[in-house]
């Protein structure tokens, strides 16, 4: 199996150089990395990336679950920005088994009892009705399903707490005990929530706005993102009362 490590860093270095997005992806590679190896992705498996962007992580997982013994699996990337899906489109033109989708999470575009996996990096805590998004993902996941949510603001990491009022848009700070009652609250098993510390390099002077100094920085990473991990039931959801023909 590919190693997600090697993986990861070629799709950022490729983006990167790309010029697009190179922030954020380099922000979130090494908890990205982190959390794509809990996923234990197997071929053949069928990848929600939920709030996909352009693509980086999608194309990762897709490499991950593409043909092997058990199958030809597939990634559908999901993104309320219709620019992230063209940009996704555009650099995905290599893959056979990827999909990108313009959606809301409050309204998922595809059918019930789908996805064996289901990864989500940040947009979480954007989400107006969490619920909502909860009880879609529930909706789409095969009974089974593992669900992996990444989180960097949340009320157990103080300094992320900073961005609520600069983020100019409502955003959820919930705990980390909070998300996961949240979790059991719409039937997820195996709840469980573990801070993720980010071990890239951090510079020795920092000239970003969001700290007051490097020290700060290196805190915030060692604190660590929030990743909530749940499964679904062995139950399927049933499906529409009518056909569309």
């Amino acid at each position: 199996m590919p190693n997600p490590d090697e993986l990861l860093r070629e799709e950022f270095n490729r983006w990167a150089e790309a010029g697009r997005g190179e922030e954020m992806e380099r922000h979130h590679l090494d908890i990205t990395e982190k959390t794509i190896r809990r996923m234990e992705l197997r071929p053949g498996e069928r990848v929600l990336d939920l709030g996909c962007g352009a693509g980086w992580a999608t194309r990762i997982l897709a490499r991950l679950v593409g043909e092997g013994p058990e199958g030809f699996g597939q990634v559908v990337g999901i993104d309320i920005s219709d620019e992230m899906i063209r940009h996704a489109r555009s650099a995905s033109r290599d893959f056979d088994n990827i999909l990108y989708v313009w959606g809301s999470a409050q309204q998922l575009p595809w059918e019930e009892n789908f996805f064996d996996k289901v990864l989500s990096v940040e947009p979480f805590y954007y989400y107006a009705d969490q619920d909502r998004a909860l009880a879609e993902l529930f909706r789409v996941m095969a009974p089974r399903g593992r669900l992996f949510i990444l989180i960097n603001l949340y009320r157990d990491n103080h300094y992320s707490l900073r961005w609520v009022e600069e983020l100019k848009v409502p955003v959820h700070a919930r705990s980390k005990d909070e998300y996961v009652q949240l979790l059991r609250a719409h039937a997820f098993e195996d709840v469980e929530a573990v801070q993720i510390p980010d071990d890239s390099p951090t510079p020795e002077e920092y000239s970003g706005k969001w700290f007051r100094n490097a020290d700060e920085l290196r805190d915030f990473k060692r604190i660590g993102a929030l990743l909530l991990m749940a499964r679904k039931p062995d139950v399927r959801n049933p499906g529409p009362a009518y056909t569309i023909y």
